[in-house]
Order: C-alpha cells, then structure tokens, then sequence
C-alpha cells in the first residue's frame, strides 16, 4: 500500500466520527438557542403585566386623605387626614399584574381608619421571585405597631409563606388561599372570594379553608369576580363581573376597616 493509500484509508476510517461530533455539536447549540427562547419568551411574559387603570391611580393621588410614596419597598399609602392608627398592611400584587392596579382598592381604609399600606413590587411581576421577608417591608414605615400580610391570587399564596417566624398579626387574602399550613397560628385571617371569580373559585377556596386557623374569617363578594380585587381590567380565564369598581372599593373598605381599624 502506497502512502497516498494510507492516507485516504484513516480518512475514511475517522470521518464517521467526525460526523458525529458534527452532529452533536448542532443539537447542542439547537437545544441552547430553543432554551435561550423560552427564556427570552419567559421574560417578555412576566414584563408585560396587566396593566393599572389609569384613572384609578389619579384617583387615589388626587385624595386629599391619602399620601402616597414610592419608596424601595413598594407604594406607601399612608392616611393624611386622619390620625395613623398603628396598623398596617404589606400587600402582595398578583400575577403579572401591576402593583398601582391596587391603590384604589386599598386606600379606602387608609383614609377612613388611618390604616398604612404598603404594596410591593415584586421582581419580574410574580411574587414568587420576590424573596424579601416581611421585615424588610416593614422598614417603610417604622411607626407601625402592628403588622398584616396580604395579597392577591399568587400574591396572597406568597404572603402566607412569609407568617411563619415573622412578627405579623394576621392576614389578608383577596381571591387567594395558602399553600402552606397555617392552621396551628393565632394569625387574624380574613379571607375574601369573588361570587363570579373562576380563577380562584369560592370551592377552591374552601377546600383550602383548613389549612387556615379555626377562627378565619371567609367573605364571598356577590358580582366580583378574579379582577375585581384590583383595577387592571379584564384577566384571561375570569369570569364576568357584575360589580362595580366603586361597589368594590366600598365592599373591600368595609371588611378592612373591621378588621384593621
């Protein structure tokens, strides 16, 4: 055998594997760019979030009984004609949805009953990659006796996961329940469902009763639906609302100012 012979024989003997190599590096960068996509995807899902109401938002800074503050750790409404009361409220937004979509809903009881509230932002619009606990909220307001955790849908999940250990007097919970087991605490519970809420079910709810203390308090909202705790519009998968925002923010004001003032 030549040497040219030789030659092309150890070519022809190693291309096979050339092949594959070849070929495992194309499905290795395939599966990184498809990887790459959902994450991309991912993060122009969680950054469009529903979107406050415009004019709910100029409502609330148009009241002369409420201050409003954005600090680093949320939207601070505090009372301005009333006396503080000592209580306050670090509230959770839910999924993908804007924290200001709450102000109007919660202010109410922030001008009636000197009640301070804090609503978070979490990071990417979901609770869940918001790993902050309860007393690095609290340090918006110092002033404050008397702490409740709340939230609303996956924010009202994520503000049962913080109770436990934390100094926090109950909790709130608008269209939500807890995944984790609070039943053995002395926590305040209200918790507030939508008669025409589909995404979390007033059965949802109470199927989740027992995981809440014995002495919780359950309130079924008639008309509301998952939206409704909030001014953002209509959410995909609700259901139809009956309910007025004014009718809302009269309702919820109400249930508030019964247990925090």
């Amino acid at each position: 055998m030549t040497i040219a012979d030789a030659a092309h024989a150890d070519a022809t003997r190693f291309r096979p594997a050339g092949r594959i190599r070849r070929r495992v590096r194309a499905i290795g960068w395939g599966a990184l760019a498809a990887f790459a996509l959902v994450i991309v995807g991912f993060l122009i899902w969680a950054n469009t979030p529903y979107r406050a109401d415009r004019g709910a938002v100029i409502e609330v800074w148009a009241n002369p009984a409420v201050q409003v503050q954005y600090l680093d750790e949320g939207i601070l409404m505090t009372p301005a004609r009333v006396d503080a009361n000592g209580t306050g409220l670090v509230f959770v937004p839910g999924a993908r949805v804007e924290a200001h979509a709450y102000m109007l809903q919660l202010s109410g009881v922030v001008a009636e009953s000197g009640v301070t509230v804090l609503i978070t932002e979490p990071t990417l619009n979901l609770a869940f990659f918001d790993m902050r606990t309860l007393d690095q909220f609290t340090t918006a307001a110092p002033e404050v006796d008397s702490w409740f955790v709340g939230g609303h849908s996956l924010g009202g999940v994520r503000a049962c996961l913080m109770t436990p250990g934390a100094d926090v007097d109950g909790l709130v919970l608008f269209g939500s329940y807890c995944a984790n087991d609070v039943s053995d605490s002395d926590l305040r519970v209200l918790s507030i469902a939508g008669e025409n809420d589909l995404l979390s079910t007033p059965a949802i709810i109470d199927e989740n009763a027992s995981l809440l203390p014995s002495s919780a308090t359950f309130v079924t909202i008639e008309g509301a639906n998952h939206a409704s705790f909030g001014d953002y519009g209509p959410q995909s998968g609700d259901g139809e609302r009956t309910i007025t925002s004014e009718q809302m923010r009269a309702e919820l004001t109400a249930l508030l100012n019964e247990l925090l003032g």
